[in-house]
């Protein structure tokens, strides 16, 4: 890795005032792992982009793999890039895919791609700034099969995108057919997941939830996927998502929905 020492390169955040690291996982061929503020928020397999390490990751890769028939290219929207995980998923699994990643802090988005290069042939466009801004400054009629929104890192989030009016901004750059795909982390009580159900189902047409099971149950804190839809939620999707999984794994949509929402 450029400017590592002892296999572990750092540098620091200027908006956050926070340090990165990368460093190569001990267990993984081909594995990195990167830390903010002593936290793990990434890990990337640069020999095998398409084997998805942590479980909500997998997750949004499996929704991803619903919005075109396999190894078609598709347009994606990122907004939080972290280390680019599923960039590099789309890149391996849908080679030509046109894809577009926000990260607000420069710092981040330079430190990873320095380390670790994205892999050749990818059309990747970066921009630095915040989500929402970035959204709406696209160049009219843009749109994409898929935006994920992975920026919600626990139970607080940033007020002017945890609403409907964002998702609203957000369905608008969805091509036919788009899915909108948002992870929510959050605690047992899952408040923040049930302000995010009722405010996407204020924007789009169909709303599904997909997690481990026990989630659902306010085991332990974690990772929720949430998917809108511009039409109805298909069955045919549950039933892949949760055959797919990581195991166990729940599909929640329609009416069963209700109870997680404000």
């Amino acid at each position: 890795m450029s400017g590592s020492s002892g296999g572990t390169a750092s540098r620091f955040l200027r908006t956050t005032g926070r340090h990165a690291t990368i460093e190569a996982d001990a267990f993984t061929d081909g594995g990195y792992v990167l830390s903010i503020g002593g936290a793990e928020q990434s890990h990337v397999n640069l020999d095998r982009p398409e084997e998805i390490f942590y479980e909500y990751l997998r997750r949004i890769g499996h929704l991803v793999d619903l919005v075109a028939p396999p190894g078609e290219p598709i347009k994606a929207l990122h907004l939080g890039a972290g280390a680019l995980t599923l960039a590099r998923y789309i890149q391996a699994t849908r080679p030509g895919s046109t894809q577009y990643a926000v990260e607000l802090e420069r710092e981040l988005l330079d430190f990873v791609l320095r380390n670790l290069p994205m892999p050749k042939g990818t059309d990747l466009t970066t921009i630095i700034g915040d989500a929402r801004e970035a959204l709406g400054a696209l160049e009219p009629g843009l749109t994409f099969d898929v935006v994920i929104l992975d920026i919600f890192s626990g139970p607080d989030a940033p007020a002017h995108i945890a609403t409907a009016g964002f998702y609203r901004e957000a369905r608008e750059r969805l091509g036919p057919g788009g899915l909108l795909i948002v992870n929510v982390g959050d605690e047992p009580a899952l408040t923040l997941v049930r302000s995010q159900v009722a405010a996407m189902r204020a924007a789009m047409a169909d709303v599904a939830a997909f997690a481990e099971e026990g989630m659902f149950e306010g085991r332990y804190p974690g990772n929720i996927i949430l998917a809108g839809t511009q039409g109805p939620w298909q069955e045919s999707w549950t039933v892949e998502l949760a055959a797919r999984g990581p195991h166990p794994a729940r599909v929640v949509a329609g009416m069963d929905l209700d109870p997680f929402s404000d």
